[in-house]
Parts: structure tokens; C-alpha cells; sequence
């Protein structure tokens, strides 16, 4: 793993003991929201590994639910922020498990509202960067240091070559890429992180290409920069 910066490293302005059981959590926490795209009704959440171990005593769970709500990892409510979810209406079930596939500081989320339900998982991996790790039964990786385009389509011929070249006549330049599928002929996840943010028209153009069911904008880049 490579660090972009020193701040990488001693870890951003934050609340908490732990740049990697607070900041990194608050971090996962808000890409899971920004892919859900709302507040869910129910979040349940799993810790693993030594976030298994620790999160009570380092406040790992009052940060990942801070990051549902929307919070910067700097923002004192993120102490009270059990309490601030729960008073707004969501239903959060806090459990523990063991995966050693997983990396050790990596939390759950299974997020519901409605008849929508997603699951994702990610890892805080030191000075609060993160990796998120699996959505929706999908391996994927990215990072959230980028604007990330998530697009669920099945798997057809020619499909990443249609977002690719939606990408190219927008001006949108590829910083990378994954692709996975639960089968041959199934359903299929791309994942592309972006120099810069994927306009709205360009998502429309998207979102119309056969055979898609769903595309997201999980971008935590432009409020990081400004706080």
C-alpha cells in the first residue's frame, strides 16, 4: 500500500482515538451511505478481526454510524451519534464475526429501507484510508479517493466496452477499474474511480444502456477537500 501524502499517514482531523478505528470507520460508513443513496430505515453492522475486539473501547461503532449520518470525521456529534441515529429513526443492530478472508480492522453493513437493501463491506487499512471490499455479493476494490461509479448490469459481450466509451465522450478520465459477476450470463458489477465527477447527464446516458438495472455516485472527494 502506498500512501498519497503524509496526512495519509498520521491520519486526517478527526474525532477519536484511532485514525484506523474512528476516522477509516467514519469513512466506510459514508461510502456505505453515498451507495445506498439515502438514510436507511435499519443498518445492521458487523465488525470483524480486531474491530471485533476493540470497537466499543475506540468508538468504532459510534464512527461508523456518524458516517451514516453524513458526518466528517472531525464533527464532535459523532459522539452522540448512537443516540442521534436512533432518535432520527434508525434501527441499528451492532454484531461480531470472524472472517479470515477479511482484512482485521473491516465492518459489515447491511443497510435496508424500504424493499431496497444493500450490503457493503469495507476495510480501514491505517491513517484513515480505506478499501471498500464487497457490495451486494460483488469483490470489488476502491478507495474513496476518487469519485466512484458503481454500475449493476448483467453480464453481457460489450457491456464495459459501452461504459468506457460513455466515459471517453463525456471526458471522463479512468483512474481504475474492476469488473466482477456471480456468474457467466448473471449478474455482473463495474466499478470505475474517476479523476473527476461523472456529470449527471452522462450517468442518464448510462443508466439507458441495455441491460443495466443500476448505477451509483459514491463521491466523498469535493466535502473531504473543503473540510
Amino acid at each position: 500500500m502506498r500512501f498519497k501524502d503524509v496526512f495519509s499517514i498520521i491520519g486526517p482531523s478527526m474525532v477519536g482515538p484511532s485514525s484506523s478505528h474512528t476516522a477509516g470507520a467514519v469513512r466506510i460508513g459514508r461510502a456505505a451511505r453515498r451507495i445506498f443513496g439515502a438514510f436507511p430505515d435499519q443498518a445492521e453492522i458487523v465488525f470483524y478481526g480486531s474491530f471485533a475486539e476493540t470497537y466499543r473501547g475506540h468508538g468504532t461503532d459510534l464512527a461508523v454510524v456518524g458516517g451514516l449520518l453524513d458526518f466528517a470525521t472531525d464533527d464532535m456529534r459523532i459522539r452522540n451519534s448512537i443516540e442521534l441515529a436512533e432518535a432520527a429513526g434508525i434501527e441499528l443492530t451492532f454484531k461480531t464475526a470472524q472472517n479470515v478472508a477479511f482484512h482485521p480492522n473491516t465492518v459489515e453493513l447491511r443497510l435496508m429501507g424500504g424493499d431496497h437493501t444493500d450490503v457493503i463491506a469495507g476495510a480501514s487499512i491505517g491513517g484513515g484510508s480505506v478499501e471498500m471490499l464487497r457490495v451486494n455479493g460483488f469483490d470489488v476494490k476502491f478507495t474513496m479517493n476518487y469519485p466512484v461509479l458503481l454500475v449493476f448490469h448483467d453480464d453481457t459481450p460489450g457491456m464495459v466496452a459501452h461504459i468506457t466509451r460513455l466515459l471517453e465522450a463525456g471526458g471522463v478520465n479512468i483512474a481504475y477499474m474492476d469488473v466482477d459477476r456471480k456468474g457467466r450470463g448473471g449478474d455482473a458489477m463495474t466499478v470505475v474511480e474517476s479523476d473527476e465527477a461523472v456529470p449527471a447527464e452522462l450517468m442518464k446516458h448510462i443508466e439507458g444502456l441495455p441491460s443495466v438495472h443500476r448505477v451509483v455516485i459514491a463521491d466523498l472527494t469535493v466535502e473531504e477537500a473543503q473540510s
